[in-house]
């Protein structure tokens, strides 16, 4: 066993890191053992994070349980719940590298011989995973579990998400206001990641996948028994992965990260997972190409899998269907089941030996020989609007939408959008574009989350489209295309689009155009001038002038300075 921790815990001239360990109550035995870090990022302002304390104790008891000894630290983590539709939302990207670069911090400074890594939501688990990726140790990410859904609500069960839908319907006299404010207590009856499959459900599930996650560790309800029995079986094989020198990178490969990407477009996952992992890949310094391989496969993998909000089952719905591991299973023939897993065991072996708890249900998951679709959930498009890429998800919208054309409408801010959504200035017909709000321009490339939901609630989810340089939440569903690169920040022809041209988005063809010709392009860019920065100071100073496109995960690239 390689164990970084002796460096500092062995030997005379090491009494003091010694001393200092003892100080906070650890005991010479204590510091013979393996000294595993758990990075938690429990807190009272996320409720995916909110029962980690409880998570992490049975973790540590797996620890000890196996001999090694836990030292557990914080780490932050922002609800993009509560950042949704103002200033905080500039901040919650960019809090990714935040994570990854504490957790990496921790881990050096301290020596860890092993890390358990402690996180449910949007950006907390990719950036966990980034950090693994860097550090190269033996590393388990645990989510906390997804939340039950709530009251029924617009046919499926509620959430969060539907008090915005439901502002829209109120906004348009669709319902009362008695309807709407019950939603504010029946909405959200437990703690955890949101009942949708939204970016954090995508990512705990993209982790199983990844085999960076116990199996079913990422779609346990937060409530449950079982979420505190993989927890303590998380603290066990983090010790066999010490033992057996498995480290992160050993599991992160170029294959991994393909069958990340083949769940994810079987489940129709969030959009944002396209960024997420092409950053993991760059952390394990891969060769694959993230947005080619969604590209490519997005054309050949069925679609297995339908959570809201494609469907009205939630994640406690597709846990009980058998989940990622049921996916994983049904995908056997199509995914490299060769690859290491944090279980010290390889995919394969670990659809041989699970065992599941409940009835199969095909109204979630479906066979191979009878998918939902024979095509990905999410999708990469390209055109004179956008070069780089676009990325949208049909699972997640009508077939109706997959071909659209109509008119811009353009605004350069969220907030501009969402006034006009609600004061009923957008009809049917309107291509909505967002713009400036991309990684260097927004900065911190916001989600469109309200923008979506006031169509949706207004009625135009299936009559408008819109386009943006910003992201998209997993919850949303109608005819959207985000990530669009260059951003408009940066020169890119989602700058020069006037009210009024013409725009079309074809699923089928993989296309987003401007229907202008490229002469009139050409002049339109060679008037457009640089805008100056919306932040100035602070971390968001330094990220605008740092941050690369969507289409290379919107990474801090500080080759830049």
């Amino acid at each position: 066993m390689n164990k970084r921790s002796e460096n500092i815990l062995v030997g005379l001239q090491n009494q003091y890191y010694r001393a200092t360990y003892k100080s906070m109550g650890f005991s010479t035995d204590d510091l013979k053992r393996p000294i595993i870090g758990i990075a938690n990022a429990w807190s009272e302002c996320v409720p995916g994070h909110f029962n980690l304390r409880q998570v992490a104790q049975r973790v540590k008891d797996g620890i000890y349980r196996a001999g090694g000894t836990p030292v557990e630290f914080g780490v932050i983590g922002g609800c993009d719940g509560f950042a949704q539709g103002h200033d905080g939302m500039h901040y919650i990207l960019p809090s990714r590298e935040l994570i990854a670069n504490s957790v990496e911090s921790m881990a050096q400074i301290n020596l860890f011989d092993g890390l358990v890594l402690l996180g449910s939501c949007d950006k907390i688990v990719p950036g966990m995973l980034m950090a693994a990726a860097r550090l190269d140790i033996p590393c388990i990410l645990l989510p906390g579990g997804p939340m039950e859904g709530g009251i029924m609500f617009d046919g499926r069960k509620s959430d969060q998400t539907s008090s915005t839908e439901a502002y829209g319907m109120l906004s348009a006299k669709k319902v009362t206001e008695t309807e709407y404010k019950t939603l504010e207590n029946l909405s959200c009856p437990t703690c955890g990641s949101c009942s949708y499959l939204g970016t954090a459900n995508t990512m705990c599930s993209l982790s199983e996948a990844l085999g960076m996650t116990v199996p079913d560790g990422g779609v346990i309800p937060a409530y449950s028994a079982a979420r505190l029995s993989v927890a303590e079986y998380t603290g066990i094989k983090i010790m066999e992965l010490v033992e057996k020198d498995i480290t992160a990178r050993k599991i992160i490969t170029d294959d991994s990260i393909r069958n990340a990407i083949k769940i994810c477009l079987a489940m129709s996952g969030s959009t944002n997972a396209v960024m997420h992992l092409t950053a993991i890949a760059r952390e394990a310094e891969l060769g694959i190409n993230v947005l080619e391989e969604f590209d490519q496969l997005s054309r050949k993998t069925p679609q297995l899998a339908k959570i809201n909000p494609a469907s009205e089952y939630n994640m406690i719905d597709f846990y009980q269907a058998g989940g990622v591991s049921k996916l994983l299973e049904e995908m056997s023939s199509i995914i490299a089941t060769d690859q290491m897993t944090v279980t010290a065991q390889t995919v394969a072996e670990n659809i041989q030996t699970h065992h599941y708890q409940y009835p199969a249900n095909d109204k979630v998951i479906k066979t191979i020989e009878t998918p939902f679709g024979y095509e990905g959930g999410v999708a990469v498009l390209r055109g004179n609007l956008a070069p780089d890429t676009g990325i949208t998800k049909p699972g997640a919208f009508d077939k109706s939408l997959h071909h659209f054309e109509g008119e811009a409408i353009c605004f350069d801010s969220e907030e501009a959008a969402e006034e006009a959504i609600l004061s009923g200035k957008i009809h049917d017909g309107n291509v909505v574009v967002i713009r400036y709000e991309g990684p260097k321009g927004g900065p911190g490339m916001r989600e469109m989350y309200k923008a979506m939901k006031y169509l949706y609630g207004r009625g135009l989810s299936k009559t408008t489209a819109l386009i943006t340089d910003g992201r998209f939440s997993g919850t949303n569903n109608g005819c959207f295309v985000g990530h669009i690169s260059p951003e408009a920040a940066e020169g890119g022809t989602i700058a020069i689009v006037q009210d009024g041209d013409r725009i079309e988005i074809d699923i089928e063809k993989r296309s987003l155009n401007l229907l202008v010709s490229d002469e009139e392009i050409q002049c339109r860019l060679k008037q457009w001038k640089r805008p100056e920065p919306k932040f100035k100071r602070g971390y968001l100073g330094l990220y605008c002038k740092i941050a690369a496109s969507g289409s290379e995960g919107a990474v801090m690239k500080y080759d830049k300075l």
